[in-house]
């Protein structure tokens, strides 16, 4: 067995992998054939004679390239292997975050409430000059200016455009014949619905500056 891994080392070391012929150790080329010698001194070399003492037999210097893009390969493809599983747990652990978040239902917007108790929803703002006297209720107001029911309708309701205009609150026209506490026969122009006199009379001064000299405050009942 010695003897055939003697002669192994010397056949590849001493001539021409390719055709046989003899070669000197410092001899890159072979003379007959032109084929690339390998080489005999270096650490190539050294791991070629180790392989030959251990296995026998050499298959060429080949091996070792193989056996390096091998290895490459094999790091390349473990490295993949972690990269992924990485990726996967990172998913796992995002998707499993996400399912973790409370999902809070949308709160439909109610009445506002107080330490006193809930408070009315205030109705839309009528057009400017159409407030309307709410039904069966009795407060107090500006009357701005009266007219006859005869001809007074379209003079009213210019009116009661034009205070608006001029930024008095809730102003809108009613017919005095509804109500008890008015003469009837009348358009009246009013501005501001309150619940005491003391209240409408704090706005009288606002309307005599609007340009409604003749306004007062009047209570208005059914």
């Amino acid at each position: 067995m010695i003897d055939e891994r003697s002669e192994a080392l010397r056949a590849v070391e001493t001539a021409c992998p390719h055709c046989g012929a003899e070669r000197a150790p410092d001899q890159a080329f072979c003379v007959e054939c032109g084929h690339a010698l390998p080489g005999v001194r270096g650490r190539l070399p050294a791991w070629r004679r180790r392989w030959i003492a251990r296995v026998g037999w050499y298959p060429g210097d080949w091996v070792w390239v193989a056996l390096g893009t091998l290895a490459v390969a094999v790091a390349g493809a473990a490295l993949a292997i972690v990269v992924s599983h990485e990726r996967h747990s990172g998913s796992a652990h995002v998707i499993t975050a996400l399912a973790n978040i409370p999902v809070q239902q949308p709160v439909v917007a109610g009445p506002a409430t107080t330490a006193a108790g809930t408070l009315p929803v205030v109705p839309p703002k009528a057009a400017a000059g159409k407030q309307t006297w709410p039904a069966g209720e009795t407060g107090w107001t500006i009357v701005l200016v009266s007219y006859p029911k005869t001809t007074g309708r379209p003079a009213a309701q210019q009116t009661a455009a034009q205070a608006a205009k001029k930024g008095l609150p809730a102003v809108g026209v009613l017919d005095s014949s509804r109500y008890a506490s008015l003469q009837p026969g009348y358009f009246v122009v009013f501005s501001g619905i309150y619940d005491s006199q003391a209240e409408a009379n704090s706005a009288v001064g606002p309307a005599h500056s609007a340009g409604f000299g003749a306004a007062y405050s009047r209570q208005i009942a059914g």
